[in-house]
């Protein structure tokens, strides 16, 4: 365990590897959040897209039963 305030010493060469693969590190992240971000986007409009299908398809099966009802039921009208 180490003491809180201890020295750590480490290799010149370890140390830039160290801050190399923090880096990498930190790049792939900044790459994930894009890519996250562009999946929700896609997502949001794929949503829009089928809410204006579902209230499309509402719309003409409401105009296919009124003309049911106008052609089987013509006192209902």
């Amino acid at each position: 365990m180490r003491k809180e305030g201890a020295q750590i010493y480490v290799k010149i060469d370890e140390y830039k590897d160290i801050l190399e693969i923090v880096n990498s590190i930190k790049s792939k992240i900044v790459e994930a959040r894009e890519t996250l971000n562009k999946i929700n986007e896609l997502k949001n409009e794929e949503d829009s897209e089928l809410d204006l299908w579902n209230t499309e398809v509402e719309e003409i099966e409401k105009k296919v039963d009124h003309i049911d009802r106008a052609l089987f039921e013509p006192d209902s009208l």
